[in-house]
């Protein structure tokens, strides 16, 4: 069985070569230009079994394109993570998303929240870690011409099938490594990701999902921390 690293590295070795058509100008895959980073993220958190499994979609701009970690908005993970270090840039970049890594200005809000929840529950993060642990489903950031960015329901289906079947590869080594007890997907579309893989077939395994922090979310802007708290204890997670 591979190794976390060893598992990341076989999804950006197959997502590397793929082209994406009209909308989609440019894509990023923080896997290679803050690799260094995210080997930190699995290195020091990644280890041993998780009781929970939280899955995201894809990155924001502001957070895992600039850190290489999940949701990882910046703050939260030097701050609270210690992870901090160079970061290189994709080719081609796009004008008007430049990749500064831990030197961006910008805050990615979905990031902030998710890890600030956490973050005021766990003070320590090896405490959060200890059961918990945050994969993306995808790592790739699309963008428009424009530099509008563009999530995988938008880009177009003959595109993603290849990018699909990696990446429910890569969430199936995941989960055979950390052997969590519940697999949560952040958002809908993570839970149904989840749900692809088979994994609640399992014994003892429970999916669910908690409400996506994007501020694209009305719900969300209404007090997401204790919505999300509310709904891990209801799945007997907190």
């Amino acid at each position: 069985m591979p190794t976390l690293i060893e598992a990341a590295d076989q999804l950006r070795r197959t997502l590397q070569p793929l082209a994406f058509s009209a909308p989609v100008t440019h894509t990023y895959n923080p896997l290679d230009y803050a690799w260094d980073r995210h080997c930190d993220y699995l290195k020091r958190f990644g280890k041993g079994r998780k009781r929970v499994l939280l899955l995201g979609m894809n990155p924001g701009p502001f957070g895992m394109a600039q850190t290489g970690v999940p949701f990882g908005e910046i703050s939260s993970v030097r701050d609270w993570m210690g992870i901090s270090g160079p970061v290189g840039k994709p080719d081609p970049e796009h004008p008007k998303r430049p990749i500064t890594g831990f030197n961006c200005k910008r805050s990615e809000v979905s990031g902030r929240r998710l890890w600030s929840l956490f973050a005021g529950r766990f003070p320590d993060p090896e405490d959060f870690f200890a059961d918990h642990f945050v994969a993306n489903y995808c790592p790739l950031v699309w963008m428009k011409e424009t530099g509008a960015n563009l999530t995988p329901d938008k880009i177009p289906a003959a595109d993603m099938s290849p990018v699909n079947e990696a990446c429910l590869t890569h969430l199936r080594a995941i989960v055979e490594l950390l052997e969590p007890q519940y697999l949560i997907g952040v958002g809908a579309y993570a839970e149904k990701q989840l749900a692809g893989t088979g994994m609640d077939s399992r014994s003892g395994n429970t999916i669910g999902k908690i409400l996506h922090p994007s501020p694209a979310s009305p719900a969300a802007n209404k007090d997401w921390a204790g919505t999300a708290t509310r709904q891990l204890e209801e799945l007997g997670i907190w």
